[in-house]
């Protein structure tokens, strides 16, 4: 007997007894020989649903039946919470002849519509398939575009990613991050809030309200909107008093991190990281543009503070330059982006084995921000996550526990809770949902200089 087709049958026989529970039916095949496998065996519209055909992996030596499932239809449900939104929640749903579905998050900052096309490019990958093979599905996505990265298609992946293992955990009775070998830390996963306060007064009822809830971590910004390549004297001094100013106010006990949001040259970000070194920050956050991996570098010289950045970066692929040159310190995959769970697990794995950690970008919609927390609660170089909210629940966040039932991305003593139920935890208000038609793509916001010049924001 061959070494997989032994394992093999040790999973089908688990998971038999997890899809007894789930449907009340056997969702794999009752033919299987001694090994676990189905061979020489053609599926009918019957056993499958919509027909497929054999591809050359599924003859011969690899005709291997994972399950009786296979995914009927793919669907994606855009919806805006407010309609001048530049990031309206593009959802994706996949249903299967079970009557089980699985749901995903492709959101995409100002490019709702693109994303929702991608999406559904990618549908004759995966109607008729069988969820259980999610590792299978997001190499034919990333192979078979052979014009492979970039953000849409990275985002299209990710939503349907999320659905695959959300249907993969429910089908198999558990949860994904159970799937994935976790948990790390049975109380959740560590948090942190944007720190959403401007004056002394402000920071210091911000520090007195963390405390109440156990908060340890929060995030702020640089105060200028625009920063030029060389800027002047008096812009960079008040980004360093500003910095020492909320580290003064919030006390030495809760960790800090601060996001340059790529606005600054490596010249402009060179000056404020040397002074603030002082200040012990958890983590500085894309001092440039990422892909700029010299200028990175560059920077990274001048600091013994933290150096993150990954939040626009596509796959794992996007990380190797990063990872391999030893450029940055913590490395941020954002799973509505990146590729979904397979895809920050992947970048997780890769930044692991050269000793650097990972903190998770997350300002979409919550079922991506759940879809990485469940990564997250398994990732052994994990760091901590992000989600942009403040200490107070805002209307986004109102909204979300309207939709999927419970408070979904808000911290109990400075970590997010972990769920029992199967899949990513969650059911999804399918009516409440339609209280917020989608309104249409909105740009990101243009931000330009008192010169005129084009300026990131």
């Amino acid at each position: 007997m061959k070494r997989r087709n032994f394992l093999y049958g040790i999973g089908s026989a688990s998971a038999l007894l997890a899809s007894n529970r789930l449907t009340g039916q056997n969702i794999f095949p009752e033919e299987l020989d001694d090994c676990g496998c189905y061979p020489n065996t053609t599926f009918t519209s019957e056993q499958t649903g919509p027909k497929v055909t054999p591809t050359p992996w599924q003859r011969g030596d690899y005709d291997y039946v994972l399950s009786k499932v296979r995914i009927t239809d793919l669907k994606t449900i855009p919806v805006s919470v407010t309609p001048t939104s530049d990031r309206p929640y593009v959802f994706v749903k996949l249903e299967t002849n079970v009557g089980v579905v699985g749901w995903g998050e492709a959101t995409l900052e100002g490019k709702a519509g693109s994303a929702m096309a991608a999406v559904h490019d990618l549908k004759d990958s995966i109607i008729g398939s069988d969820p259980i093979q999610v590792t299978h599905h997001w190499q034919s996505m990333w192979v078979h575009a052979f014009f492979r990265g970039g953000p849409i298609l990275g985002s299209a992946i990710s939503g349907i990613d999320h659905a695959l293992w959300d249907l993969r955990g429910k089908l198999l009775g558990l949860p994904v991050y159970k799937l994935l070998g976790g948990p790390t830390d049975p109380e959740g996963v560590r948090g942190y809030y944007h720190a959403r306060a401007s004056s002394r007064e402000q920071l210091i009822e911000l520090r007195e309200s963390a405390e109440k809830l156990g908060v340890t971590a929060f995030k702020t910004g640089l105060p200028s909107q625009t920063y030029e390549w060389i800027d002047t004297h008096a812009k960079i001094d008040r980004a360093i008093k500003q910095l020492q100013m909320i580290r003064e106010s919030l006390g030495p006990t809760i960790d800090i991190a601060c996001d340059f949001h790529a606005k600054t040259s490596p010249a402009v970000a060179s000056i404020i990281i040397k002074e603030i070194e002082p200040l012990n920050l958890l983590f500085v956050e894309e001092l440039c543009p990422p892909e700029n991996a010299k200028a990175m570098a560059k920077i990274a010289r001048r600091s013994t503070t933290p150096i993150a950045t990954g939040e626009r970066l596509i796959a794992h692929f996007g990380f190797r330059e990063l990872i391999e040159q030893g450029i940055v310190d913590i490395i941020q995959p954002d799973c509505a982006h990146t590729g979904g769970i397979t895809g920050v697990w992947a970048a997780g794995a890769l930044a692991a084995a050269s000793g650097i950690s990972v903190a998770p970008h997350n300002c979409t919609g919550p079922i991506g921000g759940l879809a990485a927390i469940h990564t997250d609660a398994a990732m052994p170089n994990f760091v901590v996550q992000e989600v942009c909210s403040g200490v107070e629940p805002g209307r986004n966040e109102q909204v979300w526990e309207e939709w999927l039932g419970f408070p979904a991305q808000r911290m109990v003593n400075g970590k997010y809770p972990l769920s029992d139920k199967p899949g990513l935890g969650f059911d999804v208000n399918e009516e409440a949902l339609k209280k917020y038609p989608f309104a249409g793509t909105v740009p990101m916001a243009r931000v330009f200089a008192d010169d005129g010049s084009v300026c990131g924001w």
